[in-house]
């Protein structure tokens, strides 16, 4: 136990930067993530995350910084995506499996047709928390920051978009707007998450948390609330626990193991009649 509480407190000495970044990326992803499950946008979260991992191979396999090329590509695929989902004719799901399934043929061509893989290819694909720099906690906290609040500063406006578009372009609201706003949004957050926490576990961060309050409440506010709570608690136990192993993976086998109980607990509950 003493042992277990002294490596947990070596972690939080060592490793406040990491610990720092992964919060606040933790908290924004799991906000925008309730409003993209309930707008049945999730898989454009997925989406980007394979594009920015595209145009990252790219970025690597010319020499450049990847965040000069992945943020204005994924913005821009964010913006198609949405404006897609806006058109009832059109297969947002097929449309999004055909760009995210061609970035990362275009990463791993890129990949393959400079050097081979490199470990910084694999660190953005599976994600090197642990590894995250003062100058990326310099542009993190700001951008996540700026996120949080305008979420709560327009929350009556996020919640009438979310939960009927038509009612709120009725009553004079720019719906297009907060669409494009949130979209942009995301898409940052996307990119960020990449260079520090690799594809796979961005896209989980947005998903996951969302999805697993949602079995345990109705309210919006509640699932909210209960969403960053999750990836707070899904991020600390696996960085606090299971650093030594792959950060990524931990923390979305975490995710994962929440989910499950969410679940049973909501199957019981319906069983018994009190949900």
């Amino acid at each position: 136990m003493l042992n277990t509480l002294s490596y947990i407190s070596d972690i939080i000495t060592y490793m406040k930067i990491p610990l720092i970044v992964g919060l606040l990326l933790s908290i924004t992803a799991a906000m925008l993530g309730v409003v993209l499950v309930l707008k049945q946008y999730s898989m454009i979260g997925d989406g980007l995350s394979h594009v920015g991992f595209g145009a990252t191979a790219v970025a690597l396999a010319i020499g450049t910084e990847p965040l000069y090329i992945s943020l204005p590509i994924v913005v821009v695929a964010a913006y198609i995506l949405i404006r897609l989902g806006e058109n009832k004719k059109t297969h947002t799901d097929a449309a999004i499996g055909l760009i995210s399934s061609s970035a990362l043929a275009i990463g791993f061509l890129a990949g393959n047709l400079s050097d081979g893989f490199s470990s910084d290819i694999n660190s953005y694909m599976f994600g090197s928390i642990t590894t995250a720099t003062i100058t990326e906690l310099g542009y993190i906290v700001p951008i996540s920051l700026t996120i949080i609040i305008l979420f709560l500063f327009t929350y009556n406006r996020i919640f009438a978009v979310t939960f009927d578009e038509n009612f709120a372009k009725a009553s004079g609201m720019n719906t297009r707007l907060y669409n494009m706003i949130f979209a942009l949004s995301t898409a940052i957050i996307v990119v960020i998450g990449i260079k520090v926490m690799g594809t796979l576990l961005i896209s989980s961060l947005i998903i996951f948390p969302a999805l697993t309050s949602m079995r345990l409440f109705n309210n919006f506010k509640k699932v909210v609330v209960s969403s960053i709570i999750i990836s707070i608690l899904s991020f600390l136990i696996a960085f606090l626990l299971f650093s030594r192993y792959s950060s990524a993976a931990s923390i979305v086998l975490v995710n994962l193991t929440f989910f499950i109980i969410a679940a049973i607990y909501s199957f019981i509950m319906k069983k018994l009649g009190k949900k």
